[in-house]
């Protein structure tokens, strides 16, 4: 069983989490041959070293040349379904973006069937998090703690 720590202390974004998947070994290739398994384009994944007070680390961005779309749990659940990811990955990817589902469920008072992504269903941010899952995936991370 592959256990990875991550000591968040005060929160971490996708890209963030990227870089330190980056880091750790992930190719940059690798994760960007793996992303044209999705049905989505208009955007571009750039990595590159930085350094903030010290510390240093890779800066990951995703550049959207237009996407306002904001969209719905069930078109993203349809997204992943039809792509053409590894299924571990889009399980993986799936359950991400239903405990978000879940939790926007929670605070707006709806089913999470309902849910409508803003932030979270915009090109990037779905980049971010399937990237995730596709990191978890080429380490064979079984448990991710934070």
């Amino acid at each position: 069983m592959i256990i990875a720590y991550t000591d968040t202390f005060s929160g971490i974004s996708g890209d963030m989490f990227l870089g330190a998947l980056i880091d750790a070994g992930l190719p940059l290739a690798a994760l960007t041959d793996e992303l044209t398994a999705l049905p989505l384009a208009g955007y571009e994944i750039t990595a590159g070293k930085t350094e903030e007070n010290g510390i240093s680390a890779t800066r990951v961005n995703i550049i959207v040349s237009h996407d306002h779309h904001h969209r719905s749990w069930g078109t993203i659940q349809q997204l992943l379904r039809e792509s053409g990811l590894r299924e571990r990955i889009k399980q993986n990817a799936l359950d991400i973006f239903r405990n978000l589902a879940e939790a926007e469920a929670k605070v707006h008072g709806c089913a999470a069937d309902d849910v409508h992504f803003h932030e979270v269903g915009a090109v990037d941010a779905i980049v971010d998090i399937i990237g995730a899952a596709i990191g978890i995936d080429y380490f064979g991370i079984d448990h991710l703690i934070s």
